[in-house]
């Protein structure tokens, strides 16, 4: 149970909300869900895939020297001594292996459309800090955050579900991928100078806190845009609400209190999703 519980607090649970949302908004703009056993597959791939990055991550930002002890964001297993490389070694392994098997099942259901976004997920996961060309290194990773953690997610699962292309899912998917690289931004203003010493250039590092600020505000705001387009319902415009209070927070954040910020913009994303299904709620009522 202890060795569970290791592991459990190692794949950065907490996290997980990021590609669940998107997963469940593609659902929530269909309505209903033909295949359950193929909706549970996606979300479990989903969720398996950005572990295996998360634990990527990791290995890769500690044999760097990025990650260290005592270090300002959330604890870090590699660098606080938790685990061991060999150990993050085998972890990634598992992840991945995960992650194929629930691929391969979605592949045989989806074909080559879902084949081609799979296999790009898998690279991107694994390039997200690995080799000298790493995406987060580069300051580009951001991109890749909006589209697997957002519209292509979103889009993916319903076309796992029947086989057509939604725009409705593009623009759902494309809130939760704005909050998902708020998320992202919120880590790398708090880094910025540990970045900028091991040659991280994240937005931040490249263009400054306040670049930052804006480019955060201007997600948030995109986020209820396309949150109205998708969930097709002004309700969405109640997003508004917690988004002010979040960015107001971003704003005065210092230190260690960046991680709060971190964690509110996670539950955000599934609060987009939560507030959609009332939408859907009161639609249903009102008929």
């Amino acid at each position: 149970m202890q060795k569970i519980k290791l592991w459990f607090g190692v794949c950065r649970p907490y996290s997980l909300f990021i590609s669940a949302s998107p997963v469940l908004a593609g659902l929530l703009v269909l309505g209903y869900v033909p295949n359950i056993l193929v909706a549970v597959a996606t979300l479990l791939c989903a969720m398996s895939l950005q572990v295996f990055s998360n634990l990527v991550n990791d290995y890769y930002d500690f044999v760097r020297g990025c990650d260290k002890a005592g270090r300002s964001g959330p604890q870090r297993p590699l660098a606080e001594g938790i685990v061991n490389i060999n150990q993050m070694r085998t972890a990634c392994i598992v992840a991945l292996s995960v992650s194929l098997l629930l691929g391969a099942y979605l592949i045989w259901v989806g074909g080559w459309v879902i084949l081609i976004v799979g296999v790009l997920a898998v690279i991107f996961a694994w390039l997200y800090t690995a080799t000298r060309f790493s995406l987060a290194y580069l300051g580009v990773a951001d991109i890749v955050c909006f589209l697997f953690y957002g519209p292509v997610a979103s889009a993916g699962t319903v076309y796992l579900q029947v086989a057509e292309l939604s725009l409705e899912a593009v623009w759902a998917g494309c809130a939760c991928g704005c909050i998902s690289v708020c998320v992202l931004a919120s880590n790398n203003i708090r880094d910025i100078e540990e970045d900028r010493s091991v040659g991280k250039r994240t937005f931040p590092v490249r263009f400054g806190r306040t670049a930052a600020l804006v480019g955060v505000a201007t997600l948030l705001l995109a986020s209820v845009a396309f949150a109205v387009l998708g969930f097709r319902s002004w309700f969405m415009l109640v997003l508004l609400v917690p988004n002010v209070f979040l960015f107001i927070r971003l704003i005065r954040a210092e230190g260690k209190s960046y991680n709060k910020c971190l964690f509110s913009f996670v539950i955000l994303d599934a609060f987009v999703v939560v507030l959609a299904a009332v939408a859907f709620a009161i639609e249903k009522l009102c008929m």
